[in-house]
């Protein structure tokens, strides 16, 4: 296998992160990429439109959907990651099981996104320390409660997933943070989340924002999934003023231009 790009996060330019869900029932694009060919031919796209990282899922996290089993997941997975190896891209794996994760990461991944901050299944941050991953950990809830501060939720459960990570010796600068919007969370709340977005700088570590065409965008404008490109864009935007690194999105084209629109941002626009 030959050497993969290293994933090199520069907090004047935010870099985008491509979703290609391998799984046939994903809120977005469930069923659209799930044949290998066609994920490839996806994949090759979002590189060509600008996106840094491929995020490869074999298993939707949406709420309601059917959890499937390590080795349902490898079936979906592996034939597309075999493949996308070749590409001039980084390759993350969207998963919360560590054997998913360390046989990804033994095919070159080197990104885990743990929709459960490493706090799911114990063996995944040694999996990470192991292989020299990043990983993305995220907060999560098992049960909406919209009686909790929940900017002050999603800080203890980054707490919680730094320790598991610094124990593992995963390094600092590989760990990065996302406050899961859509996970556990109230409408109310997940806004709440954005508002505040900008406090979760104090943890020191690399900020990923994830709101493509979610809920939280489509109970607002009352549209479906196909049709929050605008509400994508402008809960992103919001996002990255506020110091997102990265931005995992659907439509990468339109992600990348506006995340260039914020490095200008970044490097122009504030006072010296």
């Amino acid at each position: 296998m030959k050497d993969r790009l290293p994933l090199k996060l520069n907090p004047d330019q935010p870099l985008v992160m491509g979703i290609l869900n391998v799984t046939p029932d994903s809120f977005s694009d469930g069923g659209q990429f799930n044949a290998a060919k066609a994920a490839i031919i996806h994949a090759d796209l979002m590189i060509k439109n600008g996106a840094k990282l491929i995020d490869v899922g074999g298993e939707s996290t949406r709420p309601g959907a059917v959890e499937v089993d390590a080795e349902e997941e490898l079936k979906r997975v592996i034939p597309v990651l075999e493949q996308l190896r070749e590409l001039p891209v980084v390759l993350s794996i969207d998963s919360y099981k560590a054997r998913v994760a360390k046989q990804a990461c033994e095919l070159g991944v080197q990104v885990v996104n743990d929709v459960w901050g490493l706090q799911r299944d114990a063996a995944m941050a040694d999996v990470v320390a192991d292989a020299e991953a990043h990983v993305v950990m995220m907060h999560n809830r098992l049960e909406v409660d919209p009686d909790i501060d929940i900017v002050s939720d999603v800080k203890r459960g980054f707490e919680a997933s730094i320790a598991k990570a610094d124990r593992a010796g995963i390094p600092k600068e590989k760990q990065i943070l996302d406050p899961g919007f859509g996970f556990g969370k109230t409408l109310e709340q997940n806004y709440r989340v954005l508002a505040c977005f900008e406090e979760f700088q104090s943890f020191e570590r690399p900020l990923l924002v994830g709101a493509s065409r979610k809920s939280m965008i489509g109970r607002v404008l009352n549209n479906e999934p196909e049709e929050r490109l605008a509400g994508s864009l402008a809960v992103h935007s919001l996002a990255l003023q506020k110091g997102a690194d990265i931005v995992r999105a659907h439509d990468v084209k339109e992600h990348v231009e506006i995340c260039e629109i914020i490095a200008a941002y970044r490097k122009w626009g504030q006072s010296n």
